[in-house]
């Protein structure tokens, strides 16, 4: 297994690509496993991973609606998830950094911390390279800004841009995301400013943290794609009241100090896709017969299939498929009484392309046969 698994991408995420989920079951939870992401969009949250004390690790959800977070158990309705990013157990790759070499702590950017314990770590050879580290972190704030994702959010960036444009900046999406989210401040003395924008949540401010450091954040694989924003963190105050995306850049969120920082080295990355794939297409006695198929690693949800007689896509028939697992597969019967002659029927798998392939990856979507009936 690699040190970093990601299901799908932040920049996937942004895009609004919500077709692909992965369900809780396929996380191990078995040891320190690392880990952050977001639930569906019919429930949406910030995922948060803690560590227990018996040596497991338990997924927490953040609600939008009011910043409160509830522990995930596999079949509870929230468990499976468009975008998330973990490890395995990551026990043998601590890192503790040893925070007296970090100097003065309170109110330094908190990124501006992390990069510099991974350099100290680098130069001094206690810290591998890796393309990615994972960064676990118990901080007290004097005060924290803090995001959560909220019900449709998130454009349909990628759907849109193939069929329209707008006025709007190619950049926005990458660039507004955090301003799209439900903020909430965290202080501790309540706000009396009825004009702040910002909604006070409470003065939790001693917090458990999980996240990942990208060397390269461009690539959008675990932070948001943009030059120097390297530190994606979510966490939950140690009182179990509140949880979200930590918002450590924002002018309002100001560090009092670290209690422990811990880094990871993650040196080997794999992506998850998913994989849909037509197969078995016969034509017998006025019945189309074909398989769809699930081959990827993802479930993917609300799946189109286009059947296509002589390339008349006017009259094509559809068929869709709620919901298939990765591995899963689903066998079709439709009655279409062809006239005598030659035919060609074509059965496409998500004719619209609304579920994240790769180019190669779709090369499978779609299946011909050519035949004469007599």
């Amino acid at each position: 297994m690699a040190d970093l698994t990601i299901a799908n991408s932040v920049v996937n995420l942004i895009q609004g690509d919500i077709q692909e989920h992965l369900p809780m079951s396929h996380i191990p939870l078995a040891g320190d496993v690392l880990g952050l992401g977001t639930t569906t969009s019919l429930e949406n949250g910030e995922l948060t991973f803690l560590r227990n004390r018996d040596n497991t690790t338990a997924i927490w959800r953040c609600i939008a609606h009011d910043g409160s977070i509830v522990r995930l158990s596999p079949g509870d309705g929230s468990s499976n998830f468009p975008y998330v990013c973990f490890t395995a157990d990551a026990t043998a790759l601590r890192r503790p950094v040893q925070l007296s070499r970090l100097g003065a702590q309170e109110g330094r950017p908190l990124q501006e911390l992390v990069e510099a314990a991974i350099k100290a770590g680098r130069q001094q050879g206690t810290l591998e390279d890796a393309p990615v580290y994972g960064v676990r972190l118990v901080a007290h704030w004097q005060e924290l800004v803090i995001t959560v994702a909220s019900k449709l959010c998130m454009g349909q960036q990628r759907r849109n841009k193939g069929l329209v444009t707008s006025n709007a900046n190619p950049a926005t999406a990458e660039r507004s995301i955090y301003d799209t989210l439900q903020h909430y401040r965290l202080s501790p003395l309540s706000q009396e400013d009825t004009n702040d924008p910002i909604q006070y949540l409470g003065r939790s401010m001693h917090w458990d943290c999980c996240g990942f450091f990208d060397t390269e954040p461009e690539r959008g694989r675990v932070t948001v794609p943009q030059a120097g924003a390297h530190l994606h963190l979510h966490g939950c105050s140690t009182d179990l009241a509140y949880g979200g995306h930590l918002h450590h850049e924002h002018a309002s969120s100001r560090l009092g100090a670290l209690d422990s920082l811990v880094l990871y080295p993650l040196r080997t990355i794999q992506k998850l896709s998913s994989d849909l794939a037509i197969e078995q297409l016969r034509y017998d006695k006025g019945l189309i017969h074909f398989r769809a198929v699930n081959l990827g690693a993802l479930d993917v949800n609300d799946v189109g299939i286009s059947v296509v007689l002589d390339d008349s896509y006017s009259s094509h028939r559809y068929v869709r498929i709620p919901w298939m697992d990765a591995g899963g597969s689903e066998d079709f019967t439709m009655a279409w009484e062809l006239t005598p002659g030659a035919h060609q029927i074509e059965v496409i798998a998500d004719p619209e392309e609304r579920v994240i392939e790769a180019a190669r990856a779709r090369e499978n979507n779609r299946l011909q046969l050519k035949l004469v009936v007599p």
